[in-house]
């Protein structure tokens, strides 16, 4: 036996050293090697149910953790399972680094049992990949590829290991160090540009997105909006760099933004846009779209100025730097910030609903309340996700996770139980419908498998709710294939899973019940049914601008199902 390590050895070793803790993962043939070497190596691996539930693990751990993500799968399925799950993290800009098995050097491009070319499958929606053809390689590969993952505007990468690479003998011991990447200092010039801006500005408005917190820039944005007191606004993923519950912050923006937080925009004559990128769902019919705003467009990645918007002053570089610089001296706009937290007042949500029956936005309201500042969720795609945004107070960004640009169903549970083993220390809640739950439910047996304690919100309506809703407004209520009343009895399910469950489906019931799950010791679901016919207001149509928002109705009680 070789006193020398194998490539796959090479593998957990250098994962080590890079400071690396938990994997999520499931083996396969190819990536045998390397599950041989990581048995007894004091790496934790979270054997998921199904590779999707690893990229979405690992992608929700950088998330709520900062740091970067790993994931692992064999060649082939293994492989291509994990492929929504890159797709998600290059949508939302997350660090994550894949590895996956391959076929032997020798069987590649003859169609060989499990082959998949996978890095050609993965180019568009990867930062950077690698084919290791030489196991000595690997420390130098790997240290790169986090480097690549981090950098930057984060994204995913992906390492893919050939059978007979991982199984050679190499000597090579130890991990490379690769050098560590400096982000651009923003341009003074255009600093002071955009301080003269904001001077002049009658109506500014903060537009914040995702990639402040990204650039560990919260703590200095919160800062300069106290200093200026310029109201602000966030896209999805911005949610919570600066707290909902602050006076100046007016809430999302867009498709189903606040009615206070869309007409700040229309009316402002100044956006001091920071890491956002103009996204479709946030801006709604573009030229429509801030139709008096000068434009501050500051990022990180240049390929999103001028791409969407044209800006009348661009930064570019450490968005940090760039927040902590701008210093204007603002003044003349009292009026304008009275008005907008005038408006934060006047259409602020009501929670009233008539009838018995659960208010969805009510209870996720509640629930955020309770469970306070180290309140995490992990939220699917669908109605629930809208009412999670509008509805949940966050008091940081990294304590609301969800799928933003891919709007991946499925994402929310497994999601969870990375967002949980990241903090155990949080109230990590996944946040489900009974859609979205249904795409990855299999990832309760790893709740059970590791007592992952996460509480599950499945809010139940019997149906893939948003799709309905878009039916019933813009298709004359041609329901067509929406109707989920054959789910099954999800209680029952979580319990052959090993969870506890437990069901309410009326009003008076809710405050009890999210005591109960939020003190429960082990994985908890909490089943609740909702009505059918709730939908998400307010709501922009298709093509419409921002301006143009649909309001709630309530033509009969919410009781009946």
């Amino acid at each position: 036996m070789s006193n020398q390590p194998t490539g796959a050895q090479l593998v957990i070793s250098t994962l080590k050293a890079l400071g690396v803790e938990t994997v999520f993962g499931y083996p396969g043939g190819a990536i045998m090697p390397i599950y041989d070497a990581l048995a007894g190596s004091g790496l934790q691996h979270i054997l998921v149910r199904h590779e999707q539930g690893a990229a979405f693990a690992a992608d929700a751990y950088a998330r709520a953790t900062g740091k970067t993500g790993v994931c692992m799968a064999t060649s082939g399925p293994g492989a291509t399972n994990l492929i929504t799950g890159i797709a998600n993290a290059y949508m939302d800009s997350v660090p994550l680094v894949c590895i996956t098995g391959q076929v032997a050097t020798h069987l590649m491009g003859t169609d060989g049992f499990q082959e998949v070319d996978i890095l050609g499958l993965t180019l568009p929606i990867v930062k950077h990949s690698w084919l290791v053809r030489n196991a000595a390689d690997i420390p130098a590969i790997l240290s790169e590829a986090f480097a690549i993952a981090a950098e930057g505007r984060p994204g995913p990468v992906l390492v893919d290991i050939p059978k007979d690479v991982a199984s050679s003998f190499v000597a090579v011991s130890g991990a490379a160090t690769f050098p560590e990447w400096t982000a651009p200092e923003p341009d003074a010039a255009a600093i002071k540009a955009a301080d003269k801006l904001i001077e002049q500005a009658k109506h500014p408005l903060f537009y914040i997105g995702g990639g402040v917190e990204m650039a560990h820039a919260s703590a200095a944005l919160r800062a300069l909006v106290a200093r200026t007191g310029i109201p602000a606004v966030s896209t999805l993923k911005g949610l919570g760099t600066i707290p909902t519950t602050d006076d100046l912050f007016l809430g999302m923006l867009g498709m189903h933004g606040t009615r206070a937080a869309n007409i700040a925009v229309q009316d402002a004559d100044l956006l001091i846009t920071l890491g956002a990128r103009f996204d479709d769902r946030a801006t709604g019919k573009l030229n429509a779209f801030a139709p008096n705003a000068k434009i501050i467009h500051a990022d990180i990645d240049p390929a999103e100025i001028n791409k969407l918007r044209r800006a009348d002053v661009a930064i570019v570089g450490n968005l940090k730097t760039t927040i902590e610089t701008l210093n204007p001296k603002v003044s003349g706009i009292q009026k304008w910030v009275e008005k907008c937290k005038a408006d934060k007042w006047e259409y602020r949500f009501k929670y009233n609903a008539p009838g018995k029956g659960i208010y969805a936005p009510g209870l996720l309201k509640s629930l955020s309340e309770k469970a306070g500042d180290k309140f995490i969720a992990a939220c699917d795609v669908g109605q629930h996700q809208m009412w999670v945004a509008q509805h949940c107070e966050f008091a940081h960004n990294r304590g609301h996770l969800t799928s933003g640009g891919s709007g991946a169903m499925g994402y929310g549970l497994p999601a969870g139980v990375g967002a949980k083993l990241a903090q155990p220390d949080h109230h990590v809640v996944t946040i489900s419908g009974d859609g979205s739950f249904m795409m990855n439910i299999q990832e309760m047996a790893t709740l059970n498998r590791y007592n992952i304690p996460l509480k599950i919100v499945l809010l139940d309506n019997s149906s893939l709710g948003l799709v309905r809703q878009w039916q019933e407004l813009f298709y004359q209520e041609n329901y067509s294939e929406i109707d989920l009343s054959d789910n099954p009895d999800f209680v029952e399910v979580a319990r052959a899973f090993g969870l506890s469950a437990f069901r309410i489906t009326h009003r008076h019931e809710v405050e009890g019940a999210l005591d109960k799950l939020l003190a429960a010791e082990g994985p908890t679901l909490l089943h609740v049914l909702i009505d059918p016919r709730e939908n998400v207001w307010p709501l922009v149509p298709p093509g419409a601008s921002n301006a143009e928002m649909m309001e709630e109705r309530w033509d009969e009680p919410l009781d009946s199902y």
